[in-house]
């Protein structure tokens, strides 16, 4: 299967789909695509704008996923008044994808704090928009699910949601890799097991479809 990672940053939803499928993953940030080409080396990684590049490539893959920019849509950026347009990116691609594109494809962003131009389906803290449907699934966020070495006082107090940057540093593996924006990266990573969850999710409707036409 061939698949597309768009605004990839260093990899938090690709983290746990293995290695038996074609990645490309665009990140728009060569600093950061230096990160994930270091986590996935077998993944093509492209420096460019994944907004462009998804109109421009999309027929070439079987499964895409989008994480656009989430700020100008959080409940943060209401909460603290910052008064500007949310970006309609967001709302291109689902409408783009869900227009155009054959394949399995999914948009995940922040749960917005205004109601959804397009019903999204909600995933732990999670805005997803796709084209196939995906079961709920319990997110503790625990640090320890993803076999993280620590006192279990530890994994206890380490949630992502809360999580302070030197767990989420350790949590994803950035302990030797300087990033001038480090903490943004972080906060943007999707929980791997929900990132797994999703992407079993559209292979296996994927593979249904496929018997079905056998």
């Amino acid at each position: 299967m061939k698949i597309l990672n768009l605004y990839a940053g260093i990899g938090g939803n690709r983290k746990l789909w293995g290695d038996e499928h074609e990645v490309t993953a665009v990140e728009n940030n060569k600093e950061i695509g230096v990160v994930y080409k270091k986590f996935f080396p077998n993944d093509k990684v492209i420096v460019a704008d994944a907004h462009q590049y998804l109109l421009e490539h999309y027929q070439e893959f079987d499964f895409i996923w989008s994480s656009p920019p989430c700020p100008s849509h959080s409940m943060l950026c209401f909460c603290q008044k910052r008064k500007k347009f949310p970006d309609m990116k967001l709302y291109e691609e689902i409408i783009f994808l869900k227009t155009w594109f054959k394949g399995k494809w999914v948009v995940e962003n922040v749960k917005p704090y205004y109601e959804p131009l397009v019903k999204p389906q909600i995933i732990g803290r999670h805005a997803i928009w796709s084209n196939f449907k995906i079961s709920q699934i319990k997110v503790d966020y625990q640090i320890g699910t993803m076999n993280y070495k620590a006192s279990k006082q530890a994994i206890e107090k380490a949630r992502i949601r809360r999580a302070q940057i030197p767990d989420l540093i350790d949590f994803h593996g950035l302990q030797n890799f300087k990033l001038k924006n480090k903490r943004q990266v972080l906060r943007n990573c999707v929980y791997p097991k929900v990132g797994l969850h999703i992407f079993e999710a559209a292979f296996k409707d994927l593979k249904e479809e496929q018997k079905s036409l056998s």
